[in-house]
Protein backbone atom coordinates (compact mmCIF):
# COMPACT_ATOMS: atom_id res chain seq x y z
CA UNK A 1 0.00 0.00 0.00
CA UNK A 2 3.14 2.24 0.76
CA UNK A 3 4.32 1.94 -2.86
CA UNK A 4 1.35 2.36 -4.50
CA UNK A 5 0.50 5.77 -1.99
CA UNK A 6 4.06 6.81 -2.86
CA UNK A 7 3.73 6.74 -6.96
CA UNK A 8 0.50 8.04 -6.56
CA UNK A 9 2.03 11.03 -4.59
CA UNK A 10 5.19 10.47 -7.58
CA UNK A 11 2.68 11.29 -10.74
CA UNK A 12 0.52 13.97 -8.54
CA UNK A 13 3.76 15.94 -8.21
CA UNK A 14 4.59 15.35 -11.81
CA UNK A 15 1.26 16.00 -12.61
CA UNK A 16 1.15 19.84 -10.47
CA UNK A 17 4.93 20.73 -11.80
CA UNK A 18 3.92 20.14 -15.37
CA UNK A 19 1.05 22.56 -14.70
CA UNK A 20 3.15 25.46 -13.23
CA UNK A 21 5.82 24.47 -16.37
CA UNK A 22 2.79 25.44 -18.77
CA UNK A 23 1.34 28.31 -17.29
CA UNK A 24 4.52 29.97 -16.97
CA UNK A 25 5.38 29.00 -20.48
CA UNK A 26 1.94 29.42 -22.09
CA UNK A 27 2.27 33.06 -21.24
CA UNK A 28 5.24 33.54 -24.13
CA UNK A 29 4.20 33.95 -28.28
CA UNK A 30 6.08 32.55 -30.76
CA UNK A 31 8.31 34.87 -33.26
CA UNK A 32 6.00 35.83 -36.29
CA UNK A 33 7.20 36.46 -39.17
CA UNK A 34 5.98 40.04 -41.05
CA UNK A 35 4.89 40.50 -44.19
CA UNK A 36 4.86 43.39 -46.22
CA UNK A 37 3.72 44.53 -50.04
CA UNK A 38 5.65 46.68 -52.38
CA UNK A 39 2.55 47.99 -54.54
CA UNK A 40 4.87 49.97 -56.87
CA UNK A 41 3.93 48.03 -60.18
CA UNK A 42 5.32 45.23 -60.97
CA UNK A 43 4.48 44.17 -57.29
CA UNK A 44 6.48 42.26 -54.28
CA UNK A 45 5.81 40.46 -50.97
CA UNK A 46 8.45 41.16 -48.83
CA UNK A 47 9.00 39.08 -45.53
CA UNK A 48 10.74 39.83 -42.59
CA UNK A 49 12.35 37.73 -39.64
CA UNK A 50 11.37 39.07 -36.02
CA UNK A 51 15.19 40.45 -36.08
CA UNK A 52 14.24 42.08 -39.61
CA UNK A 53 15.88 39.80 -42.01
CA UNK A 54 14.48 39.95 -45.34
CA UNK A 55 13.76 37.83 -48.16
CA UNK A 56 11.38 38.01 -51.04
CA UNK A 57 8.48 35.59 -50.74
CA UNK A 58 6.48 36.49 -53.53
CA UNK A 59 7.02 38.29 -56.93
CA UNK A 60 5.88 37.42 -60.45
CA UNK A 61 2.06 37.94 -61.81
CA UNK A 62 1.60 40.58 -58.93
CA UNK A 63 -0.28 43.68 -59.61
CA UNK A 64 -0.29 46.72 -57.06
CA UNK A 65 -0.76 44.81 -54.04
CA UNK A 66 -2.30 46.09 -51.28
CA UNK A 67 -4.13 44.18 -48.78
CA UNK A 68 -3.04 41.31 -46.98
CA UNK A 69 -4.65 38.20 -44.79
CA UNK A 70 -3.00 35.06 -43.41
CA UNK A 71 -5.32 32.03 -43.22
CA UNK A 72 -4.92 29.56 -40.08
CA UNK A 73 -2.94 27.32 -42.73
CA UNK A 74 -0.45 29.77 -43.49
CA UNK A 75 -1.69 30.60 -47.10
CA UNK A 76 -1.37 34.62 -47.50
CA UNK A 77 -4.21 36.30 -49.14
CA UNK A 78 -3.21 39.15 -51.44
CA UNK A 79 -5.31 42.00 -53.47
CA UNK A 80 -4.58 43.33 -56.03
CA UNK A 81 -5.86 46.32 -57.22
CA UNK A 82 -6.53 47.83 -60.21
CA UNK A 83 -3.90 49.34 -62.73
CA UNK A 84 -3.17 52.70 -63.84
CA UNK A 85 -5.49 51.91 -66.73
CA UNK A 86 -8.20 50.75 -64.45
CA UNK A 87 -7.93 46.86 -65.38
CA UNK A 88 -6.27 43.78 -63.45
CA UNK A 89 -8.62 43.49 -60.08
CA UNK A 90 -8.18 40.20 -58.55
CA UNK A 91 -6.86 38.36 -55.22
CA UNK A 92 -4.32 35.97 -55.27
CA UNK A 93 -3.82 33.02 -52.74
CA UNK A 94 -0.09 31.84 -52.00
CA UNK A 95 0.88 28.67 -50.22
CA UNK A 96 3.50 28.83 -47.53
CA UNK A 97 5.77 27.70 -50.58
CA UNK A 98 5.34 30.10 -53.21
CA UNK A 99 2.79 28.22 -55.40
CA UNK A 100 -0.05 31.35 -56.71
CA UNK A 101 -3.34 31.12 -57.56
CA UNK A 102 -6.36 33.29 -58.60
CA UNK A 103 -9.89 32.88 -57.05
CA UNK A 104 -13.26 34.96 -57.61
CA UNK A 105 -13.14 38.54 -56.35
CA UNK A 106 -14.38 41.96 -57.20
CA UNK A 107 -12.95 44.29 -59.76
CA UNK A 108 -10.71 46.76 -56.95
CA UNK A 109 -9.95 44.67 -54.25
CA UNK A 110 -8.79 46.63 -51.60
CA UNK A 111 -8.26 45.61 -48.06
CA UNK A 112 -9.19 41.75 -47.04
CA UNK A 113 -9.59 40.61 -42.94
CA UNK A 114 -10.87 37.01 -41.92
CA UNK A 115 -13.48 36.61 -39.19
CA UNK A 116 -13.04 33.66 -36.74
CA UNK A 117 -14.68 31.18 -38.43
CA UNK A 118 -12.31 31.69 -41.29
CA UNK A 119 -13.91 33.01 -43.43
CA UNK A 120 -12.49 35.99 -46.07
CA UNK A 121 -13.81 39.26 -46.55
CA UNK A 122 -12.56 41.72 -48.97
CA UNK A 123 -13.58 45.39 -49.68
CA UNK A 124 -14.14 46.58 -53.43
CA UNK A 125 -13.27 49.58 -53.83
CA UNK A 126 -14.95 51.11 -56.95
CA UNK A 127 -18.16 48.72 -56.04
CA UNK A 128 -18.59 49.91 -52.64
CA UNK A 129 -19.23 45.86 -51.64
CA UNK A 130 -17.75 43.85 -49.14
CA UNK A 131 -17.48 40.52 -50.30
CA UNK A 132 -17.02 37.14 -48.22
CA UNK A 133 -15.72 33.76 -49.48
CA UNK A 134 -16.19 30.90 -47.35
CA UNK A 135 -13.16 28.17 -46.93
CA UNK A 136 -14.61 26.39 -49.72
CA UNK A 137 -14.31 29.20 -52.14
CA UNK A 138 -18.38 30.34 -52.32
CA UNK A 139 -18.48 34.01 -52.99
CA UNK A 140 -21.52 36.32 -51.75
CA UNK A 141 -21.82 39.45 -50.74
CA UNK A 142 -22.29 40.33 -47.14
CA UNK A 143 -22.79 43.95 -47.77
CA UNK A 144 -22.67 47.32 -49.56
CA UNK A 145 -21.11 49.91 -47.78
CA UNK A 146 -20.31 53.57 -50.41
CA UNK A 147 -18.37 55.12 -51.21
CA UNK A 148 -15.08 53.61 -52.13
CA UNK A 149 -14.42 51.19 -48.62
CA UNK A 150 -10.75 50.64 -48.35
CA UNK A 151 -9.15 49.34 -44.74
CA UNK A 152 -10.95 46.88 -42.70
CA UNK A 153 -10.46 44.72 -39.31
CA UNK A 154 -13.01 42.66 -36.99
CA UNK A 155 -13.27 42.94 -33.04
CA UNK A 156 -13.59 40.27 -30.77
CA UNK A 157 -16.83 40.21 -31.01
CA UNK A 158 -17.01 39.71 -34.58
CA UNK A 159 -17.96 42.84 -35.77
CA UNK A 160 -16.53 44.10 -39.06
CA UNK A 161 -15.14 47.87 -39.08
CA UNK A 162 -14.73 49.04 -42.60
CA UNK A 163 -13.04 53.35 -43.06
CA UNK A 164 -15.02 54.07 -45.97
CA UNK A 165 -15.49 57.77 -48.30
CA UNK A 166 -11.51 57.28 -48.81
CA UNK A 167 -10.46 60.74 -50.52
CA UNK A 168 -13.62 62.00 -50.30
CA UNK A 169 -13.18 64.78 -47.71
CA UNK A 170 -16.06 62.86 -45.98
CA UNK A 171 -14.60 60.15 -44.09
CA UNK A 172 -16.15 57.55 -41.65
CA UNK A 173 -15.41 53.96 -40.05
CA UNK A 174 -18.43 51.83 -40.36
CA UNK A 175 -19.43 48.80 -38.00
CA UNK A 176 -21.25 45.74 -39.66
CA UNK A 177 -22.96 43.23 -37.13
CA UNK A 178 -22.15 39.63 -37.94
CA UNK A 179 -26.14 39.84 -39.16
CA UNK A 180 -25.30 43.09 -41.37
CA UNK A 181 -26.60 45.68 -39.64
CA UNK A 182 -24.77 48.76 -40.01
CA UNK A 183 -23.98 51.97 -37.59
CA UNK A 184 -21.42 54.67 -37.87
CA UNK A 185 -18.47 54.61 -35.35
CA UNK A 186 -16.09 57.42 -36.01
CA UNK A 187 -16.72 60.15 -38.34
CA UNK A 188 -14.28 63.21 -39.58
CA UNK A 189 -11.24 60.97 -40.41
CA UNK A 190 -8.99 61.39 -43.57
CA UNK A 191 -7.70 58.45 -45.94
CA UNK A 192 -8.60 56.09 -43.69
CA UNK A 193 -5.88 53.50 -45.22
CA UNK A 194 -5.50 50.61 -42.65
CA UNK A 195 -7.38 49.98 -39.41
CA UNK A 196 -6.25 47.49 -36.85
CA UNK A 197 -7.38 45.99 -32.80
CA UNK A 198 -4.99 45.57 -30.14
CA UNK A 199 -5.88 42.97 -27.49
CA UNK A 200 -7.51 44.89 -25.19
CA UNK A 201 -10.33 45.97 -27.90
CA UNK A 202 -9.02 49.32 -28.51
CA UNK A 203 -9.28 50.45 -32.58
CA UNK A 204 -6.37 51.86 -33.81
CA UNK A 205 -6.27 54.34 -37.64
CA UNK A 206 -4.01 54.74 -39.96
CA UNK A 207 -5.41 58.73 -41.19
CA UNK A 208 -3.43 59.23 -44.33
CA UNK A 209 -4.37 62.74 -44.49
CA UNK A 210 -3.20 64.35 -41.31
CA UNK A 211 -0.28 61.36 -41.55
CA UNK A 212 -1.94 60.59 -37.44
CA UNK A 213 -2.75 57.38 -36.27
CA UNK A 214 -5.62 57.86 -34.25
CA UNK A 215 -6.76 54.92 -31.20
CA UNK A 216 -10.47 54.34 -30.52
CA UNK A 217 -12.00 52.61 -27.17
CA UNK A 218 -14.73 50.17 -27.69
CA UNK A 219 -17.14 53.17 -26.27
CA UNK A 220 -15.27 55.24 -29.85
CA UNK A 221 -13.38 57.42 -27.68
CA UNK A 222 -10.51 59.14 -29.56
CA UNK A 223 -7.34 59.59 -28.97
CA UNK A 224 -3.86 60.45 -30.60
CA UNK A 225 -1.54 57.42 -30.07
CA UNK A 226 1.38 58.98 -32.62
CA UNK A 227 1.50 62.10 -34.60
CA UNK A 228 2.23 63.16 -38.00
CA UNK A 229 3.94 59.93 -39.77
CA UNK A 230 6.51 61.48 -42.79
CA UNK A 231 4.82 60.34 -46.11
CA UNK A 232 1.44 59.38 -43.98
CA UNK A 233 0.78 55.96 -42.49
CA UNK A 234 -0.69 53.14 -44.71
CA UNK A 235 -1.35 49.66 -43.15
CA UNK A 236 -1.11 48.87 -39.64
CA UNK A 237 -0.90 45.07 -38.19
CA UNK A 238 0.19 43.93 -34.43
CA UNK A 239 2.32 41.27 -33.72
CA UNK A 240 1.70 38.89 -30.54
CA UNK A 241 3.56 41.40 -27.83
CA UNK A 242 1.53 44.11 -28.94
CA UNK A 243 3.43 46.01 -30.40
CA UNK A 244 2.36 48.13 -33.74
CA UNK A 245 3.54 48.07 -36.73
CA UNK A 246 3.17 50.95 -39.39
CA UNK A 247 4.03 50.88 -43.35
CA UNK A 248 4.46 54.56 -44.22
CA UNK A 249 6.45 55.51 -48.09
CA UNK A 250 9.78 53.14 -48.02
CA UNK A 251 9.61 52.04 -44.12
CA UNK A 252 7.72 50.21 -41.68
CA UNK A 253 7.51 51.49 -38.39
CA UNK A 254 7.05 49.53 -34.92
CA UNK A 255 5.31 51.00 -32.13
CA UNK A 256 5.60 50.06 -28.52
CA UNK A 257 2.40 50.12 -26.45
CA UNK A 258 3.48 53.19 -24.75
CA UNK A 259 3.94 54.99 -28.19
CA UNK A 260 7.83 54.24 -28.50
CA UNK A 261 8.78 54.53 -32.27
CA UNK A 262 11.76 52.67 -34.18
CA UNK A 263 12.59 51.68 -37.98
CA UNK A 264 11.84 48.24 -38.05
CA UNK A 265 12.23 48.35 -41.87
CA UNK A 266 13.82 51.06 -45.03
CA UNK A 267 13.86 50.56 -48.52
CA UNK A 268 10.22 49.24 -49.69
CA UNK A 269 8.84 51.05 -52.64
CA UNK A 270 5.75 51.49 -51.87
CA UNK A 271 5.08 49.97 -48.62
CA UNK A 272 1.55 49.11 -48.11
CA UNK A 273 0.08 46.11 -46.67
CA UNK A 274 0.97 44.08 -43.35
CA UNK A 275 0.21 40.90 -42.30
CA UNK A 276 1.94 38.86 -38.95
CA UNK A 277 2.27 35.16 -39.57
CA UNK A 278 0.53 32.98 -36.90
CA UNK A 279 -0.84 36.08 -34.44
CA UNK A 280 -2.85 35.70 -31.53
CA UNK A 281 -3.98 37.47 -28.97
CA UNK A 282 -1.16 37.73 -26.54
CA UNK A 283 -1.62 35.84 -22.99
CA UNK A 284 -2.33 37.59 -19.96
CA UNK A 285 0.71 37.21 -17.54
CA UNK A 286 -0.15 35.13 -14.05
CA UNK A 287 -0.93 36.93 -11.12
CA UNK A 288 0.85 36.53 -7.75
CA UNK A 289 -2.19 34.56 -6.87
CA UNK A 290 -1.89 32.02 -10.11
CA UNK A 291 1.99 31.47 -9.38
CA UNK A 292 1.51 31.04 -5.64
CA UNK A 293 -1.15 28.60 -5.92
CA UNK A 294 0.59 26.65 -8.56
CA UNK A 295 4.02 26.70 -6.38
CA UNK A 296 1.96 25.94 -3.39
CA UNK A 297 0.71 22.75 -4.93
CA UNK A 298 4.33 21.67 -6.20
CA UNK A 299 5.13 22.42 -3.06
CA UNK A 300 2.48 20.28 -0.91
CA UNK A 301 2.73 17.32 -3.56
CA UNK A 302 6.36 16.93 -3.83
CA UNK A 303 7.45 17.61 0.17
CA UNK A 304 4.66 15.23 1.36
CA UNK A 305 3.51 16.99 4.92
CA UNK A 306 3.70 14.91 7.51
CA UNK A 307 0.51 13.84 7.76
CA UNK A 308 0.93 12.73 4.46
CA UNK A 309 3.44 10.66 5.59
CA UNK A 310 1.69 9.21 8.96
CA UNK A 311 -1.04 8.11 6.66
CA UNK A 312 0.88 6.73 4.55
CA UNK A 313 2.60 4.30 6.93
Amino acid sequence: MKSKIESMNHLSCAAACAGVFLLLTCCTTPAQNLFVTSCINPGSIFEYTPGGTRSTFAYTGLNYPYGLALDRSGDLFVANSLDDAGTGGYVTEITPGGVQSRIPSGPDPKGLAFNSSGDLFETDYHSGNIYEYTPGGALSIFAAVTPAPQALAFNSAGDLFVGTGYGSGNESITEITPNGTQSTFATGLSYIAGLAFNSAGDLFEADGGSGNIYEFTPGGVQSTFALAILNGPNDLAFNSAGDLFVTAGVDVYEYTPGGVQSTFASGINGAEGLAFQGVTLPVPEPSALALVAGSTIVWFMCRRPKFLEQRSK
